[in-house]
């Protein structure tokens, strides 16, 4: 008897009137949100417009869903092209069923063309968005447990995941390894370390991505190895395996001979950025001089209208007082010496006669 488990969802979709809603779909488009929200941050971080990380993922993020798909449907093509296939089933992505190595490859050439029309370095960009990638792929794991497929081999581990029966698609209940859980925690542990490594050692030139490419395809080599759904094997191996191990050998060179050839990190992210920011803040520092300027041509006219007098005026008037006060005491001093010598002349006619 299972005395704990982590239980699977009665059902996938929930139906809004004559709308279903998937709860695949839905863990797809937030991871793509959370993604494009924390590239931006980074972007701007590294010197980049607001906003742009999201322009140019309108280009990747179809490209990449394509990709997904194309590469889901070639290396599983047996129920869409095989004996008793239906081809047209390969359309229903909604039903589970995007491989990341092809997102990643043709959302990378829908990034480049984003970029290229706005005159970025894809690298650059790249270095952005990588953490992000890893924790949007961290919340699209959890579609495979709406659809509850993608588990690994059966176990009674206590976070086992039960799996429920259905003969349809030859699904046999029990509980198993949540592998897809294991991916979602070792994801977000990939975009910490993107995070952490890039800040302690400044990765440029696309090296913070590889670094993402490298570690995702260390984990995901361990954990496809545990899983039990049907693939193809090449020596023994799962073609997932092989593909990681290609993925994590080919990243690690990148970021030895990139290290040797470009070191460090690029200065400029976005043609005009900084010009803008530039221009804005001397806009500002502009516009505050204009307004000290007719802040105080306004306090000088309100102290006319209240009477009182500009410092020019109030030295004319000053000076004008002192005038005033020096003609005064001029007058003052005539009067007073004229005084005087009337008083002196009637003296000596009296002594005289």
């Amino acid at each position: 008897m299972d005395l704990a488990f982590i239980p699977s969802p009665s059902t996938g979709v929930v139906h809004l009137g004559p709308i279903p809603l998937r709860g695949y779909a839905f863990c797809i488009i937030i991871g793509v949100f959370v993604g494009v929200w924390l590239g931006n941050k980074r972007w701007i971080q590294r010197g980049g417009r607001s906003g742009t990380v999201a322009d140019i993922a309108v280009w990747a993020v179809p490209f990449g869903l394509v990709g997904g798909r194309l590469y889901h449907v070639i290396t599983t093509y047996e129920p869409y092209f095989g004996k008793g296939g239906h081809p047209l089933n390969a359309f229903k992505v909604w039903e589970g069923g995007l491989g990341i190595w092809g997102a990643v490859a043709l959302g990378a050439v829908g990034a480049w063309i984003g970029c290229r029309r706005r005159g970025i370095p894809l690298p650059a960009y790249m270095d952005a968005l990588a953490p992000g990638l890893a924790l949007g792929q961290a919340i699209g794991r959890w579609g495979n447990w709406f659809n509850q497929e993608l588990y690994g081999r059966a176990t009674d581990l206590p976070w086992a995941l039960k799996i429920s029966d259905d003969p349809s698609v030859g699904r046999i209940g029990g509980t198993y390894h949540p592998t897809f859980l294991y991916e979602s925690l070792w994801c977000i542990g990939v975009a910490l370390l993107v995070i952490w490594a890039d800040k302690r050692f400044k990765l440029g030139h696309g090296r913070a991505f590889a670094l993402y490419v490298a570690s995702y395809c260390a984990g995901r080599a361990w954990i496809e190895y545990m899983r039990v759904d049907e693939a193809h094997h090449i020596l023994g191996l799962r073609l997932n395996v092989w593909t990681a191990l290609i993925g994590l050998v080919l990243s690690v060179v990148y970021i030895v001979i990139s290290a040797k050839k470009v070191p460090g990190r690029e200065e400029v992210v976005e043609p005009g950025a900084q010009d803008a920011v530039t221009d804005g803040a001397a806009a500002d520092g502009k516009d505050t001089g204009a307004s000290a300027d007719a802040s105080a041509d306004t306090d000088a006219k309100a102290a006319e209208s209240a009477g009182e007098k500009s410092p020019k005026e109030a030295g004319a008037s000053k000076a004008a007082d002192g005038d005033k006060e020096s003609v005064a005491n001029g007058a003052a001093k005539l009067t007073k010496d004229a005084g005087s010598g009337s008083r002196s002349g009637g003296s000596r006619s009296g002594e005289e006669s």
